[in-house]
């Protein structure tokens, strides 16, 4: 065994947005390593499908769970889901996400009331109710999901960035709450990620793998796992994706506004 590959065959990790992208690789490579699943996707038929190819080949146990995250009392049902199927939760990763490219004034508030609760309110709920159940333990790992773009505000993805915002913060202070009981929680904050969460065909997300402006599923998640199960507060993968941070801080507002014109009034 590396270094860096923990034994987690003894595990539970609850993936949340696990039927597809960026939850299905955690989902791939946590059972890699040995870990019991819980998946939980909005969508059954992914879900069931991708559930059944882990199964078949990493030979862990699976457990699938449908449901709308983007509720109030959906955290308070996952919860409530695993203690009554007697699962005891060692690693959780708030993956659930979506992303939405359009004016605040001209979004549904609807979608803004579903990317608020589903970035903000879930996030926090899940942490709060699995982190407590590790911190009497004294064992666990929780990583959240955020972006690069949450260092700073982006016209037209406004909510997007805000809500990445909330998550870094929120999981950067928990880090430190929970370090006296012996929980580790990791916030990751990726650039471009080759999955279909921004709607681009398969030919362009190629591209920018190869042009190094995306990452791939797979590549992050090694690096995700890796950062938590080190114990680390916060990754940001990629000398580049550093690198952009100071320098989109520095962004003169009319470069802001012509990315925005170009990206959403065609």
């Amino acid at each position: 065994m590396t270094r860096n590959k923990k034994n987690i065959t003894s595990s539970t990790a609850l993936v949340t947005g696990a039927s597809s992208g960026i939850g299905l690789e955690f989902s791939r490579q946590l059972a890699a390593r040995g870990a019991s699943l819980v998946m939980v996707s909005i969508d059954r038929d992914d879900l069931d499908r991708e559930a059944a190819r882990i199964v078949e080949s990493y030979g862990v146990r699976v457990d699938t769970l449908c449901m709308d995250l983007a509720r109030p009392e959906a955290a308070d049902e996952l919860y409530r889901y695993c203690r009554e199927k007697g699962l005891t939760i060692d690693i959780v990763i708030n993956n659930a996400g979506i992303f939405s490219f359009r004016e605040v004034v001209r979004t549904n508030p609807a979608k803004i009331d579903t990317m608020l609760e589903l970035h903000i309110g879930t996030v926090t709920r899940l942490s709060r109710l699995f982190a407590s159940d590790m911190c009497e333990r004294h064992h666990g790992y929780l990583l959240n999901m955020s972006s690069l773009s949450c260092w700073t505000p982006y016209p037209g993805i406004a909510l997007y960035t805000a809500t990445k915002a909330y998550i870094r913060v929120f999981t950067r202070a928990l880090a430190y709450e929970l370090r006296d009981y012996g929980v580790h929680a990791t916030v990751v904050c990726p650039g471009g990620v080759a999955t279909g969460l921004y709607g681009l065909p398969p030919h362009l997300l190629k591209l920018g793998v190869r042009l190094g402006i995306l990452m791939t599923p797979e590549r992050l998640v090694h690096k995700a796992l890796n950062a938590l199960f080190r114990g680390k507060k916060q990754l940001i993968p990629g000398v580049f994706n550093r690198l952009l941070i100071p320098l989109a801080s520095i962004m003169p507002t009319r470069i802001r506004l012509i990315v925005k014109h170009r990206m959403l009034d065609e």
